[in-house]
């Protein structure tokens, strides 16, 4: 599978002399960093490997001179600062471009045991697992499109809400996504226990792994609210310290991520609170021990939360391997009002996105949308480009006044509605 990202790993190493690729373990990162490798003329290293992470440990200078560039990397983590700060070294010595391309399934500016950053020297890039589009060969919508509006009216989409759960089921990660739906729970099961028992383990003072996966699990419970820690300390009897430490080491290996409050919004009162998101719906699912047959009932509560966080997760992806600057946030009052995702551009345009699991939406489903129009118009004119609700129904209409009506499905058929190729989802 194409990955979106590779085109800019590949033009980052044009201008950094280190780029470093870092994301969850199992999203691909080793197949990219190979593909990277095999196509530039450089080496695969990984440091998973014993025989290798001795080599760079005892004699880092030696183990960075001795193989054609670009040198990959693989689990720089292991390598800690000794390592790092060899490299450091050896890219000040010789500032040519690509030198090297590390990878890492923790974050690399949060690793407790590398303190150099490699600031202004190299280029930082996540890799998210599967998108979609990226496992249906499909190039994507463009969420710059969404900016300069518009909407072809009356295009229907072959999507249906039954494939949508099943996609929020199945996830991103890729040695998962063609499993047997029991098959894939075991598989991620697996690779929490994996993730928490060896990555975490190996980087954290975690005194309590039973309290960490039981956070994972109340984490997955929450996708999609904001992120209350004093509440969540009740739940689980432990103290707020602990909470927000193992918060910290599940955000660094990407097992959870936030959307922070947007602090642009005009609204009075705005809650501040973040929002916390699994990083897969897959996983998510997983822990909350849901399929899609038990998400299909309209009275079946995670199934609203679960097709957020797929949403948030998407545009977060096309985020990631765009080359345009645009940050993701989410928006509510103290009133009630709230909007899902808030996507601000550079310049201070905003997309607002509201989802909604419904396959039959309504003028009533636009309100929250509606509001923050009119606040951003009055505050700043010509800020507030689109409004866009998103839901599993298979019409997209322009409802007047910047607003639209589309199928989640528009995130890989691409565009902002235009008519494409389409292909079922299921």
């Amino acid at each position: 599978m194409e990955r979106h990202l590779c085109p800019r790993v590949s033009e980052a190493l044009d201008s950094f002399r280190v780029v470093v690729l870092h994301g969850a373990r199992q999203s691909g990162k080793t197949t990219l960093a190979k593909q990277v490798a095999a196509d530039r003329g450089g080496t695969y290293t990984t440091l998973d490997d014993d025989q290798t992470l001795l080599a760079a440990l005892e004699d880092p200078r030696t183990f960075l001179g001795e193989h054609r560039h670009p040198l990959v990397i693989d689990e720089i983590q292991l390598g800690g600062d000794r390592l790092v700060r060899a490299i450091k070294t050896a890219v000040d010595d010789d500032p040519a471009r690509g030198r090297f391309l590390l990878t890492g399934s923790t974050d690399f500016l949060s690793v407790p045991t590398i303190s150099e950053s490699l600031a202004g020297r190299a280029a930082i890039m996540r890799l998210w697992p599967l998108s979609v589009a990226e496992i249906h060969g499909a190039p994507g919508s463009s969420l710059s499109a969404w900016f300069e509006g518009g909407v072809e009216p009356g295009e229907v989409s072959q999507s249906t809400r039954p494939d949508y759960l099943r996609l929020v089921c199945r996830g991103g990660y890729p040695e998962a996504v063609d499993l047997p739906s029991a098959t894939r729970r075991m598989w991620f099961e697996s690779y929490t226990e994996t993730v928490i028992s060896r990555d975490v383990a190996a980087l954290a003072d975690v005194r309590r792994a039973g309290a960490l996966r039981a956070l994972l699990r109340l984490a997955a419970a929450r996708t999609a609210g904001e992120l209350n820690v004093a509440d969540w300390c009740r739940r689980l009897g432990i103290d707020r310290g602990t909470v927000e430490s193992y918060l910290g080491w599940l955000r660094m290996v990407f097992l959870i991520h936030e959307l922070p409050a947007w602090t642009h919004s005009p609204a009075p009162r705005v809650v501040r609170r973040p929002k916390l998101h699994l990083a897969d719906t897959g996983l998510a699912a997983a822990l909350m021990n849901v399929d899609a047959d038990a998400l299909r009932p309209a009275t079946a509560t995670p199934t609203g939360a679960l097709l957020e966080t797929f949403v948030a997760n998407e545009v977060a992806r096309q985020i990631s391997a765009g080359g345009e600057p645009l940050h993701l946030h989410h928006c509510r009052d103290g009133s009630g009002h709230e909007v899902d995702l808030v996507i601000e551009r550079s310049d201070g345009a905003v997309v607002a996105v509201e989802v909604k699991a419904t396959a039959s939406p309504g003028p009533d489903h636009l309100r929250h949308l509606v509001w923050l129009r009119d606040r951003i118009d009055e505050a700043s004119p010509g800020t507030f480009r689109a409004g866009v609700l998103l839901h599993t129904g298979q019409r997209s209409l322009s409802m007047g006044n910047r607003l639209c009506s589309l199928p989640i499905d528009v995130l890989w058929r691409g565009g902002s509605g235009q008519k494409s190729g389409s292909r079922s989802s299921a």
